[in-house]
């Protein structure tokens, strides 16, 4: 018999629209994995915010953070595979932005531990970034004068701001050597804000992906997700599923649709079809 992984977006997916995981999405989960399910997720969230989200699920299989840039064990609390940043990359993300006078926050590792900069706000939209992650997650953001002075190693940007202001960044940072950037609407949004993430070229949920199946053994994948960010982890699965509220590329791109993650669809399907 097959050894499968069942993974899982995080935002428009397994949680709720107001970005909290269901009871009977907890409850199933648990259920499953005491019998034998092995199930993590793939979110462009960080290890914090994942630890407050998911911290009554009791995951068996290390996760995929920052859209592919880190795998982390949870049980260790480390991580253990990252894609960083050169200098040179970071520091021409860092021109651009300064010349367009746009900001994002920046993160670095210090070890394990995970540094977040910003050296201004410039959209309501990183506002309530900071206030949301602060008063429900209790992170800490670094701000500085310089984002060159931060002393970690850099694996991450991300910009929130008008869909306007991403596409001249896009512009600007796209050619970059060593880069991936996506973007795409922030499904939370008020304002129709966009979400850009910059990264590693050697990191993404495919790559993170095929990592986690080799290094746990797995030969067969089940992956759930709802927006674009979600498409590279549909190349490095067998099966691809997608959300009832998913982006019309995602359902394109899926084997099968399910319910929405307003009705908890993935631990609904779970239930119903997982191969234990």
């Amino acid at each position: 018999m097959s050894k499968t992984l069942y993974i899982s977006d995080l935002d428009g997916t397994l949680l709720l629209p107001d970005a909290t995981v269901s009871d009977y999405t907890v409850s199933t989960i648990n259920r499953l994995i005491e019998n034998g399910l092995h199930f993590s997720v793939a979110t462009a969230r960080t290890a914090a915010t994942c630890d407050r989200l998911l911290g009554d699920i009791k995951l068996n299989i290390p996760i995929i953070l920052m859209n592919g840039v880190i795998v982390y064990d949870f049980k260790t609390k480390k991580c253990i595979n990252k894609a960083l940043l050169s200098e040179d990359a970071k520091n021409k993300v860092i021109d651009s932005l300064n010349r367009l006078g746009l900001s994002a926050f920046m993160y670095g590792l210090e070890k394990d531990t995970l540094m977040t900069y910003y050296d201004r706000i410039t959209s309501s939209a990183m506002q309530d970034f900071i206030d949301e992650r602060v008063q429900n997650y209790g992170k800490k953001f670094t701000r500085l004068d310089d984002l060159k002075a931060a002393s970690s190693d850099i694996i991450y940007f991300c910009c929130l701001d008008c869909k306007e202001n991403i596409e001249r960044l896009y512009s600007e940072i796209s050619d970059i050597e060593g880069l991936r950037v996506e973007k795409y609407p922030d499904i939370y949004s008020k304002d129709q804000s966009w979400y850009m993430e910059i990264f590693s070229e050697k990191a993404s949920k495919k790559s993170a992906l095929e990592y986690l199946k080799a290094y746990c053994g797995f030969d067969y994948v089940v992956c759930f997700g709802d927006n674009l960010n979600d498409l590279p982890m549909y190349e490095a699965s067998d099966k691809k599923i997608a959300m009832l509220n998913a982006n019309e590329a995602v359902k394109q791109k899926a084997d099968e649709i399910i319910g929405s993650n307003e009705d908890s669809g993935v631990a609904r399907w779970l239930c119903e079809n997982a191969m234990l």
